[in-house]
């Protein structure tokens, strides 16, 4: 793996517990060995992008760590083990999970669905609805439309926030702008930014490098189950022949 040397803006005390640590993370669709001994990690307030080609195992690195894909290996949120938990459980902790599928209950309105999203009732989050609506004014003017009638940028907008409603320390957000329309994608990128404003730590599984490279604080590439690259989106961008073989079709 070729590792450069982090930015003192985006370094954090090397003293400091990892938001998340992932150490010789494995995992398995049957006998079909997916993950090969996945490392990263990522402090507290960091933006992390995992970049890489379809089908390298970034989205079942994000189900490896949020339960719903057995791991093997060790991953710890806030230097407690959290492998082998039950995804409910990993979230209650303070992880968010934001999938690629956008799930939505398509019959309840807007303001429902981020309701649900509230953990506990009796102690309000940094988050409120309120401040959900006025992120997206397009929420807004559906609030109380049923969400299944949402435009793809819409329910993407609303998985997030109904995540957020959950108050996550670190929330991974899984392909955000897969299929959405270019104003949409700037959309979904300023609410990223928004949200890492506000102190929570984020990995961003993204193919669009105008994106992740905008937001965030380090990159790591996937190849073949694996890191292959990790550097700031300033060496990464000096890097052509990474892009060339990890990257580009």
């Amino acid at each position: 793996m070729n590792a450069d040397t982090i930015s003192s803006a985006s370094a954090t005390s090397a003293t400091a517990v990892p938001m998340l640590e992932v150490t010789d993370l494995h995992a398995f669709y049957g006998k079909s060995h997916v993950l090969h001994g996945v490392n990263m990690r990522i402090m507290p307030g960091e933006v992390i992008a995992l970049l890489g080609r379809n089908g390298v195992g970034r989205s079942t690195t994000a189900k490896a760590i949020m339960g719903e894909v057995p791991p093997v290996g060790s991953v710890k949120f806030k230097g407690q083990e959290i492998a082998g938990l039950d995804s409910h459980k990993i979230a209650h902790l303070g992880l968010g999970y934001v999938p690629e599928s956008r799930d939505i209950f398509p019959s309840m309105t807007v303001r429902q669905n981020l309701m649900l999203g509230i953990k506990n009732l009796r102690r309000p989050g940094k988050w409120s609805i309120d401040q959900m609506l006025d992120m997206f004014p397009n929420l807004r003017s559906r609030a109380d439309n049923a969400a299944g009638v949402l435009s793809g940028g819409e329910k993407q907008m609303l998985t997030m926030c109904r995540t957020l409603m959950g108050d996550p320390e670190l929330i991974i957000i899984d392909e955000p702008t897969e299929g959405l329309a270019p104003k949409i994608v700037q959309q979904v990128g300023d609410m990223i930014a928004e949200i890492a404003k506000n102190g929570v730590s984020i990995l961003l599984v993204e193919q669009k490098l105008s994106i992740a490279l905008r937001i965030a604080d380090r990159v790591y590439v996937m190849g073949h189950g694996e890191i292959v690259y990790e550097g700031t989106p300033e060496a990464f961008k000096t890097r052509d022949d990474v892009r060339s073989e990890w990257l580009e079709v």
